[in-house]
């Protein structure tokens, strides 16, 4: 699997996100008479405005007609940090605006650097708040109707720019209903990289509008992988601690 698909991989897996009540979110009455400035503005009206957030998250990879599922736990600051445990603090990892951090006690490494390699491997700035906006089901860029136009295709709003960048063609799809996002895609053709992320099923808890089910399909060339996130007992707005010290001893991962 190459370098591109690698960063897809340990970007979803090292940072992804008493239960309350949820509910999934019906599709509701389809709406397709919104201009782009009105569609947009609905979009913006469900993001999520809450201070924390912990989840348990289960993770499935499929691969070359192989499967593994991982459970963890996952805690949130928002705009601030993202936390992640898995398997009794084997595997723990660290996201803030400054620092991307995680170790790996089953192989005694650790990796402490910033999204810089994960940007020039995309083409374009990555941060902490495009990471967050895809794993909270909004939208990787910041969407403005004067740089934005809409059409209506296959049941869904398709959002792009007016003018597409040279390296890379991103489209949003919105549903209909809640206008929230149901995907988000980016290729690149020249280089044969594809990243989709699918938003399949939204819940929504204690007001709250999030993700449930989400589908992240990376290709590069004629590889594939999928992976699969479940979101399950969210908790909003409590006390939240982030503990995190690489452990004595490690060896750091140098990425070229």
């Amino acid at each position: 699997m190459g370098k591109y698909v690698y960063v897809i991989i340990s970007t979803v897996l090292l940072l992804s996100f008493g239960c309350k009540s949820t509910k999934s979110v019906a599709d509701g009455k389809e709406n397709f008479n919104l201009s782009t400035k009105q569609l947009i503005k609905e979009n913006a009206k469900q993001a999520a405005e809450f201070k924390t957030l912990q989840a348990k998250l289960k993770i499935t990879v499929e691969e070359k007609g192989k499967s593994q599922t991982h459970a963890v736990s996952f805690r949130a600051e928002k705009d601030k940090v993202l936390w992640i445990n898995a398997s009794f603090s084997v595997i723990r990892a660290m996201v803030t605006p400054e620092k991307v951090r995680f170790y790996n006690k089953l192989d005694n490494t650790y990796f402490d650097g910033d999204f810089k390699y994960l940007s020039d491997l995309l083409g374009t700035e990555l941060d902490f708040q495009k990471v967050q906006n895809l794993l909270f089901g909004e939208t990787l860029y910041t969407l403005k109707s004067s740089d934005y136009t809409s059409s209506v295709d296959d049941e869904s709003y398709i959002v792009q720019p007016k003018e597409q960048q040279e390296l890379f063609e991103i489209f949003f799809l919105l549903y209909p209903t809640n206008f929230k996002v149901k995907s988000q895609q980016i290729s690149q053709a020249k280089e044969f990289r594809h990243l989709q992320i699918d938003y399949l099923v939204y819940q929504e808890v204690d007001k709250y509008i999030m993700p449930e089910q989400i589908k992240v399909i990376a290709v590069e060339g004629n590889e594939e992988i999928v992976i699969k996130l479940e979101y399950k007992n969210l908790a909003f707005n409590e006390q939240l601690r982030f503990p995190f010290k690489i452990p004595s001893g490690f060896k750091k991962i140098e990425l070229e």
